[in-house]
C-alpha cells in the first residue's frame, strides 16, 4: 500500500494489534530507483503469501517528517516497526539483507504475539508498574531540563537585546558623522576638499555599516535553531585583496594599542569557493578577538597556508592570555563564555558562528593555544577547481 501525499503516518500512533509484524518501505520518486522498489515490493509480497504482515510504501517527498523521524540516510528504506527492537535496512542489497533478517523477524513477531495473549501476573503487574514509573519520571525530567533550557535562552536574548541596542550606538553614530561630512562637502568647491577625504569618509561609512551588519547577522543565528544550515552564496573568491581590505579597517584599533601585525599571504595563492561576505565576518570575528585580548605592545598575525592541493588554512595568532586546554573545544559553543570574559562586551555568539560558517563551507576550525603565550585560531576552504 503507497501512502499518498494528502495522508499523513503517524510513527507514534501506528496500529501495532492489526498485525505481529509491520513494515515501512520508504522510497523516493527517481526514475533510476523504480526498477529496484519494484522488486523489493515483489518479494515482500511473496513474502506476504507465507506469512502475513502489514508493510506500507511511503514516498519521502511527502513525508519528510518520518524521513527524520526514523533518521533515514538513503533510500529506498526497510524500516520494521514492530515489534520492538525497530531496525532499519538500506542499500542495493535490500533484498539480501532482508533474507538474512527474515526467519529472526518472523520469530520476534511470533514470540510478542505469544506475549500479548499470556494472561498478566501479580508480578508483571509490579514490573510494568515499575517501568511505566521510571519511563515517566524519565519524561518528567527531560521536560524540566527542556523548561531550564528555555528559561536560560529567554533571560540570554533579553540580555542580548540590551548589548544590541548598546553597541550598535558607536557604529550608527560614526557612520552618521561619515554621511553628514560628504553632505557638508556637497556645498563646497571640490577644488578645496582635503585630499582624500570623499574616498576615506566612504570607506569609514562601509566600515562602519558592515560592523552593523555582522552584529546583527550574530543575533539572527542565534535566534535561530542550532540545527538550521546557512545559505551560502558560493563563488570563487581571492582571499588576499579580502585580507588586505579587512586589515585596513583595522589600523586604527592596531595603531591605538601600539600593536605589531604580521600578515603572511602568498601571492600565487589559489582562489576558494565560499560565500565571501560570510568568510569575511568569520575573519572580522578572528582578528576582533585578537586585538581585544592582545595587550598593548603585543603582536597579531594573519596567514594564509595552501596546505593541501584541495584545502587552504588561514590562521590568526596573538599574543593574548592563551585559553585553557579544558576549554578551546567549549569556545565554539553558542552563548559560551570564558570567565575572563564575563565583564567584557558581546555576546559569546562570534565564534559559535565563526564555526558554523566554517562547516557550511565543509571546512574546520580549531584553535592552538599556550597559556600566558598566545592563541592560534586556524580554519580551513575549499580551493575552487574552475
Amino acid at each position: 500500500m503507497l501512502v499518498p501525499k494528502g495522508r499523513q503516518v503517524d510513527p507514534e500512533n501506528i496500529n501495532h494489534s492489526s498485525s505481529a509484524l509491520q513494515l515501512l518501505l520508504f522510497v523516493d520518486e527517481r526514475p533510476s530507483s523504480q526498477e529496484q522498489i519494484q522488486r523489493i515490493k515483489t518479494y515482500l509480497q511473496e513474502l506476504q503469501t507465507n506469512y502475513p504482515f502489514e508493510f506500507q510504501t511511503i514516498e519521502v517527498g511527502a513525508q519528510p517528517d518520518l524521513v527524520e523521524h526514523f533518521r533515514l540516510i538513503a533510500t529506498p528504506s526497510l524500516v520494521k516497526i514492530y515489534p520492538e527492537p525497530r531496525q532499519t535496512l538500506t542499500g542495493s542489497d535490500l533484498i539480501g539483507q532482508l533474507q538474512q533478517c527474515w526467519s529472526r523477524w518472523q520469530e520476534d513477531a511470533e514470540r510478542h504475539r505469544v506475549n500479548l495473549t499470556k494472561p498478566e501476573s501479580p508480578v508483571d503487574r509490579g514490573i510494568s508498574y515499575a517501568l511505566d514509573r521510571i519511563r515517566l519520571d524519565d519524561e518528567i525530567f527531560k521536560l524540566k531540563k527542556e523548561n531550564e533550557d528555555l528559561q536560560a535562552q529567554l533571560q540570554f536574548k533579553d540580555q542580548v537585546l540590551v548589548l544590541l541596542a548598546h553597541d550598535l550606538r558607536s557604529p550608527l553614530t560614526a557612520a552618521s558623522i561619515a554621511l553628514e561630512t560628504l553632505e557638508m562637502l556637497q556645498n563646497r568647491d571640490p577644488s578645496e576638499w582635503p585630499p582624500n577625504l570623499v574616498e576615506h569618509l566612504c570607506k569609514q561609512a562601509r566600515a562602519q555599516l558592515r560592523t552593523m551588519n555582522r552584529m546583527i547577522s550574530e543575533i539572527l543565528q542565534a535566534a535561530r535553531d542550532k540545527s538550521s544550515q546557512l545559505r551560502l552564496a558560493c563563488y570563487p573568491v581571492q582571499l588576499k585583496p579580502l585580507c588586505e581590505e579587512i586589515l585596513a579597517g583595522f589600523e586604527r584599533q592596531i595603531e591605538g594599542k601600539s600593536l605589531g601585525l604580521l600578515s603572511d599571504i602568498p601571492q600565487d595563492l589559489p582562489m576558494v569557493y565560499a560565500d565571501a561576505e560570510l568568510i569575511r565576518q568569520v575573519l572580522v570575528n578572528l582578528l576582533e578577538n585578537a586585538v581585544k585580548y592582545t595587550q598593548e605592545g603585543g603582536r597579531i598575525s594573519l596567514s594564509i597556508l595552501h596546505r593541501t592541493s584541495g584545502k587552504v588554512q588561514v590562521s590568526v595568532e596573538d599574543t593574548g592570555p592563551g585559553i585553557p586546554e579544558e576549554k578551546r573545544d567549549r569556545i565554539f559553543e553558542g552563548h559560551f563564555r570564558l570567565k575572563r570574559d564575563e565583564g567584557r562586551e558581546g555576546y559569546g555568539l562570534g565564534l559559535a558562528l565563526c564555526r558554523k560558517v566554517v562547516r557550511a563551507h565543509h571546512g574546520q576550525i580549531w584553535v592552538d593555544s599556550v597559556l600566558g603565550q598566545g592563541s592560534c585560531f586556524n580554519f580551513t576552504l575549499p580551493v575552487y577547481r574552475g
